[in-house]
């Protein structure tokens, strides 16, 4: 992630407030891919992001150059990498702890209810229907029956979080050429 902010301009800005300018990078500034162009599958590889996996070797994986890290986190819509990007194994342990005191008591306190509506189908033509689920409060979760229902415990529920933000997009390779000159035709003005 060291690459991300390279091609960003710098501007002077007065840091401490103290009358002296100092020159800096200037992250208020993001190259977005439109919204439309994000919707073209075509454009795109699908990816999971396995444990340890930084945008820098992904970029690497996929690019040949590890600089090129930004254009990972921009196709994702990477704002914030500690926060957008999922935690590895240890990081997300030690963000349990830090959050809820230890593992264990994460493991076993309450999130949240829900009813399960709608379970997971596959039809006979091969149609998922994706399961339904509602966020329900402790009365109404003791009213359904044992198949309709489930406890979210705070570890499951961070760990779905963290799990959502394994599948990623990856620019297909031949179009990096274009969209770093386009980049570039951008930053440098």
């Amino acid at each position: 992630m060291s690459f991300y902010f390279t091609p960003f301009p710098t501007v002077n800005y007065d840091v401490k407030k103290n009358g002296r300018f100092e020159e800096v990078t200037n992250i208020t500034l993001r190259f977005k891919i439109q919204d439309m162009l994000r919707s073209r599958a075509s454009l795109f590889h699908d990816h999971s992001i396995q444990d340890g996996e930084r945008p820098d070797v992904l970029a690497f994986k996929y690019y040949d150059d590890p600089t090129l890290d930004w254009v990972i986190m921009m196709a994702n819509l990477v704002i914030d990498p500690h926060f957008d990007w999922p935690l590895e194994y240890a990081s997300f342990t030690n963000f349990i702890k830090e959050k809820y005191g230890s593992v264990s008591t994460a493991q076993s306190t309450v999130h949240h209810y829900e009813w399960i509506y709608q379970g997971h189908q596959v039809l006979y033509d091969g149609t998922v229907v994706p399961e339904e689920i509602y966020q329900v409060d402790l009365t109404t979760y003791n009213t359904l029956d044992a198949t309709d229902r489930r406890i979210v415990y705070d570890y499951d529920y961070e760990t779905d979080l963290n799990d959502a933000k394994r599948s990623i997009k990856i620019i297909d390779s031949k179009y990096i050429t274009r969209l770093t000159q386009l980049a570039d035709g951008i930053f440098d003005t």
